[in-house]
Order: C-alpha cells, then sequence, then structure tokens
C-alpha cells in the first residue's frame, strides 16, 4: 500500500509506532501467505468481517483493496448483502452505505 493509499489515521499511527505498525503489517503478510485463497478472496472475506464489526473506516479500506484486487462492485455488494441473515438488515444497510462511499 503506498503512502498515498494509506488513510490518515493508519500514518499517524505508523509515524507514533513504527514497530508495531511494522508487526501488524507482518502478521497480515504472512496470515495471507499460509493458505491456497487468493487476494480477492481474502479482501472480501476481510471485508465482510469489517462489516460484521461496524467499522466503517476497515470496510472502506476493504473495499478499495477488493477493487485493486480485481472484485466487482456486484462482488463486492454480495459479499455484504449475504450477510443479513447473519447479522440483520439495519447492518448490512449501514455496511452497504459505507461501501457505496467508495464504489459510487
Amino acid at each position: 500500500m503506498s503512502e498515498k493509499e494509506k488513510p490518515k489515521n493508519y500514518q499517524v499511527m505508523e509515524s507514533e509506532y513504527p514497530e508495531l505498525m511494522k508487526a501488524v503489517s507482518e502478521v497480515g503478510r504472512a496470515a495471507r501467505a499460509e493458505g491456497p485463497l487468493d487476494a480477492k478472496t481474502v479482501e472480501l472475506i476481510q471485508l465482510a468481517a469489517a462489516a460484521a464489526l461496524r467499522l466503517e473506516g476497515a470496510v472502506h479500506s476493504h473495499v478499495r483493496r477488493a477493487l485493486k484486487e480485481g472484485a466487482s462492485r456486484e462482488e463486492i455488494h454480495h459479499t455484504l448483502v449475504v450477510l443479513t441473515s447473519t447479522m440483520g438488515f439495519p447492518s448490512v444497510a449501514a455496511a452497504m452505505s459505507w461501501a457505496r462511499d467508495i464504489t459510487e
């Protein structure tokens, strides 16, 4: 992720806690490298987790990253829609609005 792509808060945390953020980044890299899932699938899974936890900034980030990995707008939106029976319509609607901040 380039400096331009990093959210402001992420950049601040990197400047204040460089070793921690380096370790966080390495954990993410190692987790992705350990299995057979492609990058797009990983981003869609992380998007679903961010939505379930109601993390607006993380939803924005994983939508951007999923698009970069080749996910379509429809795949991103479907990732959220299938969560309706798990996390409820109001939470899905909120996550969808955050995704649309990026996809529209």
